[in-house]
């Protein structure tokens, strides 16, 4: 391999939201994600309804009609 064009590979800590950290290689300095194994209902066995900007009620008044039927 040529000397000097491949990236420096890193031990970090790749960061979650909900504050869950694991150890990790990457040419990045810092890896943030939003959602992680230890939060993520499939791993987790719990289901979050996480509504952002009112997507739910969005979605229900604009189809209320159909739904009905």
């Amino acid at each position: 391999m040529k000397k000097g064009i491949h990236p420096e590979y890193n031990q970090i800590m790749a960061k979650c939201a909900c504050g869950n950290e694991v150890a990790t290689g990457s040419v990045l300095k810092e890896i943030r994600v939003e959602i992680c194994s230890a939060c993520h209902p499939f791993f987790t066995g719990k289901q979050k309804l996480i509504d952002s900007a009112g997507r739910v009620e969005k979605f229900m008044k604009k189809y209320a009609n159909h739904l009905k039927k």
